[in-house]
């Protein structure tokens, strides 16, 4: 997806950098990402999340607070209230580029910030945390013996992430002196909670503590063996999963107008995994499948094949113009269910480009309900009048293009 350098004015004054992933195609809606605490905008689940969500037509904004990351600013100046004002002058850059956010997404001590954000911003109609804490304050567990320091200098020290980093008194007296209770009781938006419970930085408890305190629509999502900063691939790819299928329940997600000649819209492949096969097809804002490879072709074998979606087109047709044959004549056909077999395998296909070889597609329907033996016949024969076996039997033409 493309992705574009985004430059804003943060709260103190000081220039904030940003990225905007953009959707390769038509934009139905904005999310704002808030990163977790001293992290980044370009942390793997960050970079993740906002690339599955710009495969679904949603443009994402994430950005690094005051201080940090590229952004400009002293951090040892900022609050956890100064933070809620860099997400404040994120929505209002966006609103000027004509990207107004619907949707908030926030990580850890950026989840907090969410939380506190949304009501001060009423384009928003949803709210995703992960790994978020209830209590604020609960970030200055890590700052262990500089918090004595923190509170007679001004200012000290502290190694978060194997990186050394000021924190100054205003943002632990701030920090320590918030409450979300009272923001998440009256959040007023459909609110997403995704935790893991055994996150060692953010325990478990916060996740129930936030869910507890929400009213509806309210979710929780558990995300398993994944450790505070999704920094395994899957864990992260799972949370973009989630939070993109949640989403679309909760914002307007208006499918795009169908391109002249293409009744039925565009399906848009996108690699999700360069370095393996890894494919994100959408098909439209609203249906999203992943296709691979096996591992034995170097895939991860987390989708079907592409051959395997070929079949599956062919099965889906087929079950579905024999329902609607059934359906029109009356008949008792109750159940419908279509295999199909395909003897190439498209990794080991990828290696040659001759044309000598034969696809061969063979289906095994299975027809329930109190059928006559001519009844049964006919829905059969019907089988081959399905649009995409006819498709499959006669000849194709392939039209390929360069993309400007």
């Amino acid at each position: 997806m493309p992705t574009e350098r985004f430059t804003f004015t943060g709260h103190s004054g000081a220039p904030l950098a940003a990225r905007l992933d953009l959707p390769d195609g038509p934009h139905l809606a904005t999310a704002l990402f808030a990163h977790c605490f001293t992290c980044s905008k370009d942390i793997p689940a960050a970079r993740r999340i906002a690339g599955r969500l710009a495969a679904m037509g949603i443009a994402v904004l994430r950005f690094d607070f005051t201080g940090l990351g590229q952004s400009e600013g002293s951090f040892a100046e900022t609050t956890f209230s100064s933070n809620i004002e860099d997400l404040e002058a994120a929505c209002a850059a966006l609103s000027d580029r004509g990207l107004t956010p619907s949707l908030l997404i926030g990580h850890s001590l950026g989840g907090a910030a969410v939380l506190r954000a949304a009501e001060r911003l009423p384009s928003v109609k949803a709210v995703a945390t992960l790994g978020a804490p209830f209590d604020p304050g609960h970030v200055t567990q890590n700052f262990g013996g500089a918090l004595d320091e923190i509170a007679a200098s001004g200012a000290a020290e502290v190694t978060l992430g194997g990186h050394r980093i000021e924190i100054g008194r205003d943002f632990v007296e701030d920090v320590s002196a918030q409450s979300l209770a009272p923001a998440i009781a009256g959040l007023r938006r459909a609110l997403l909670v995704l935790h893991a419970p055994r996150d060692e930085v953010v325990g478990i408890e916060n996740a129930a503590n936030i869910f507890m305190a929400a009213k509806h629509p309210k979710s929780f999502v558990t995300l398993d063996d994944a450790d505070h900063l999704l920094s395994r691939p899957c864990d992260a790819e799972y949370a973009a999963e989630v939070i993109a299928a949640w989403t679309g329940r909760y914002l307007d997600l208006k499918p795009p107008a169908p391109p002249p000649g293409a009744p039925e819209g565009i399906v848009r492949v996108a690699e999700a995994d360069a370095d393996g096969f890894l494919q994100d097809v959408n098909d439209g804002p609203f249906h999203h499948v992943l296709a691979d490879e096996p591992e034995a072709y170097g895939g991860t074998n987390r989708g079907m094949s592409p051959y395997g979606f070929l079949s599956a087109g062919l099965g889906a047709c087929t079950s579905m113009t024999i329902r609607m044959y059934a359906r029109r004549k009356g008949w008792p056909l109750t159940h419908v269910s279509v295999d199909v077999c395909h003897d190439k395998v498209h990794a080991q296909d990828a290696q040659s480009r001759s044309d000598t070889k034969a696809d061969h597609f063979k289906r095994l329907i299975r027809l329930e309900g109190d059928l006559s033996a001519e009844q049964r016949a006919k829905l059969l024969e019907i089988a081959d009048t399905c649009p995409v076996h006819r498709t499959l039997e006669r000849t194709s033409v392939v039209i390929t293009e360069a993309a400007e």
